[in-house]
Formats: structure tokens, C-alpha cells, sequence
């Protein structure tokens, strides 16, 4: 049988992968160059934990002539049937290398099932144990007639160890850009990791801004049990943000019952589309808070909300004191559209602009005066939507 030295990958991932950019390529390259040293893959899978609210895990597969793929398991879902081995070989933390015919207790596991009747002939399924203890698993798979030979599995286990230490690397960034996602936003969450974590860097940002709050918040929570408030809201906020992100904009802040975001405007010429944007993300949210009706809370049939919308410039930076500090976007323009927003709950209007930003719709919108403005000398003409009058 041919010579296999994997020596020369084991000292690339030692070397820290640095040809590869993304874990998807890491993985790539890698069988690359296994089967350049006369590996015969067909297979290989890893599968990595991720610290993310909705995904519990992402899986990696390369497979001979294809592009890598990626796939993940969130926590709303039961986990795949195919996982259950990857759950033992976790649970275990020892390496199997096992063939069809050679123990049938594998056979108790579906996926293994799967894979012998896919024609694998050999199976190396090692954990990849990261520096703090947990563990993660990568599957080795060949349908080689003669299987693996005991020099190609010698040289696949004397690769977990430095592909553990990438996977590890790889995914602590990811986890880092997750949190950061999750809790400051991605512009936010991609200028903190780029350096910007300095308190008082800030930056001009051009941008229409959003800053919703939902009605009679007050009155509600006092009548609603804790737990069953934090779940109204939490199918409120169902009902504006993917709305938001889907049409460009950014959730800066959520405060209590209301929500900050802004729709950054890189150009002039983009002031146009990315009103548009906003208003549209506030009319789908506006559709989507009408039909909610929150389940298991007695007394709740409904839930209002009011949105105010405008166009100006922010400072979008960290503010804080010491080491605490938040990344958020303030000024007057943001000032103003809280009043606004007031404004909106007075009138009984659900949407309402300011003159900057109604400039750029045509017929959406009509004048509803002039109105006094606190924090703010002169007074502001306000608009509201058509079919609201």
C-alpha cells in the first residue's frame, strides 16, 4: 500500500491553518492536502458546539468533489437523528475506528446505519477536545475497498490534536462575533472588534432612525406576571426586528418596552432608499403587532405600538463610565425622534415623521402640523400615514 505522511498537514495546522481564511476553507484545504498525501478520504465531518441564542451547534461536511457545507441545529428543534453518535463519541471522549461487520453495537446508531449503506468501508470518529474540557467530534470516512490502513490512521489521530487547537481558535472568533451580534448589533459588533473600544470614540453616522415603544407598557406590566411580561415582549420585539434587519438597519438599543435602530446612510443619493427601507420595516412591524395576540397571558387581547421616524445625523460610539461602557448612537436628531414618538402616542397615530424624513415619499404621507417640541426652539412639522387619518 502507498506511503501516507500527514506530517506535512499536521505542521500546517500546528502553523495555525493561515492559508485559510474561514473555518468552511480550514476544513477544505485540509482534505486537500490529506489526499494529496495518498489519504483516501470520501468523507469528513466536524462538528463544533457554538455559544449563539438560537444555534446549538454548526456541522461542517467535506465530501470528495463537492464543496464544503455548512448546516446547523438550533435549539427550537429536536436534534437530528445523526447526532446521537456524535452525542456518545462526545460523551466517551475516546476515538473509534470501526468497519461494517466489525461490532454491531455501532448499528445502534442511525447514522452509522447511513454510512455503511453509502458504501463507507472505514470510520475514524475522533473528539476534539477543546483547552477548557469540552467536547466536539470529527468523523473520518473512506469507501477504500481495503479500508483505512493502520499507517492512514495513525496519521489522521496525529491530527486531532492540532485540529482541535484551530478548531478552538476558530470558533472562540465566531463566539466573539456571535455575542457581539447579539448584544451590540453587527456595524457595533464589527467596530469593537476591528479596535474601536476606546470611551469617547465615536464617529458621524448619517442615517434614518427608528425608536418604536409599545402603548400602555406601564399599565400592562403592572398587571401582568413577570414571566409572562418578559415573553410579551419578547414576541413584540419578534414583530420589529427581523423586520429591521431584513431591510437594512441596525438594532442599536432595546430600553425596556422601546427599541432604538437606525438605517445607516453611506451616501446622498441614498437618503431615498433608505427612508423607504425604514418605513417599510415599520409597516410590516405595524401588520405583524396588529395580528399578535399573546398566548397564555388572561386579560392581554391586544398590543399597541407606536414608531417614530428620522432623518439625521448621529454619533454612533462608546459612551459609559470606566471600563462599562455601551455602543449606542445619540444627539439631537435621536432626541428628537423620542419626542416625536410622544407626539405619535398623543395624536393616537401609530407612525409618524419628522419633515426630514417625510421629504422623500411622495404620496405615504400627509402634514399633521405644526407642533411645540420640548428640548427644541423652533416648532416641527410632523407627518403621519394616509391610511391613518
Amino acid at each position: 500500500m502507498a506511503k501516507c505522511d500527514t506530517s506535512s498537514v499536521v505542521a500546517w495546522l500546528v502553523d495555525g491553518a493561515r492559508s485559510a481564511r474561514s473555518s468552511e476553507l480550514v476544513l477544505e484545504e485540509m482534505c486537500t492536502r490529506l489526499c494529496a498525501c495518498g489519504m483516501p478520504l470520501w468523507r469528513v465531518e466536524v462538528f463544533v458546539r457554538t455559544l449563539h441564542p438560537e444555534v446549538v451547534g454548526r456541522r461542517f461536511r467535506w465530501q470528495q468533489g463537492d464543496e464544503v457545507s455548512v448546516s446547523t441545529t438550533t435549539f427550537d428543534l429536536p436534534l437530528e437523528h445523526g447526532q446521537s453518535f456524535i452525542e456518545h463519541l462526545c460523551a466517551q471522549r475516546i476515538p473509534i475506528h470501526t468497519h461494517p461487520g466489525a461490532d454491531d453495537r455501532w448499528l445502534d446508531f442511525p447514522r452509522i446505519q447511513e454510512l455503511w449503506a453509502e458504501g463507507v468501508t472505514d470510520l475514524l470518529a475522533a473528539p476534539l477536545i477543546f483547552t477548557e474540557g469540552d467536547a466536539h467530534a470529527a468523523i473520518f470516512t473512506t469507501r477504500e475497498v481495503s479500508g483505512f490502513s493502520e499507517e492512514q490512521i495513525a496519521g489522521l489521530e496525529a491530527l486531532i490534536n492540532p485540529l482541535a487547537r484551530i478548531a478552538e481558535v476558530r470558533a472562540l472568533q465566531r463566539t466573539a462575533t456571535n455575542l457581539l451580534d447579539t448584544y451590540v448589533g453587527h456595524g457595533a459588533g464589527e467596530r469593537i472588534l476591528s479596535g474601536q473600544i476606546r470611551r469617547g470614540h465615536t464617529e458621524s453616522i448619517h442615517a434614518a432612525i427608528w425608536l418604536s415603544d409599545m402603548r400602555g407598557f406601564t399599565t400592562l406590566s403592572d398587571h401582568v406576571p413577570p414571566p409572562a411580561m418578559i415573553g410579551i415582549l419578547n414576541q413584540y420585539f419578534d414583530c420589529q426586528v427581523p423586520n429591521i434587519l431584513r431591510h437594512g438597519g441596525e438594532v442599536l438599543n432595546f430600553m425596556g418596552d422601546g427599541l432604538l435602530a437606525m438605517f445607516p446612510i453611506e451616501n446622498p443619493s441614498d437618503e431615498r432608499r433608505m427612508c423607504r427601507a425604514a418605513l417599510a420595516a415599520g409597516l410590516e412591524a405595524r401588520a405583524r403587532i396588529a395580528e399578535l395576540r399573546p398566548s397564555d397571558v388572561d386579560g392581554v387581547k391586544k398590543i399597541r405600538f407606536g414608531l417614530a421616524l428620522h432623518m439625521g445625523d448621529v454619533l454612533f460610539g462608546n459612551i459609559g463610565g470606566g471600563n462599562r461602557l455601551d455602543f449606542t448612537c445619540i444627539g439631537p436628531a435621536v432626541n428628537l425622534a423620542a419626542r416625536l414618538e410622544k407626539i405619535a402616542a398623543e395624536l393616537g397615530r401609530t407612525i409618524v415623521t419628522s419633515s426630514a424624513f417625510a421629504q422623500h415619499f411622495d404620496t405615504e404621507l400627509t402634514a399633521l402640523g405644526d407642533f411645540a417640541v420640548r428640548g427644541f426652539g423652533a416648532r416641527q412639522q410632523v407627518f403621519g400615514l394616509i391610511d391613518e387619518a
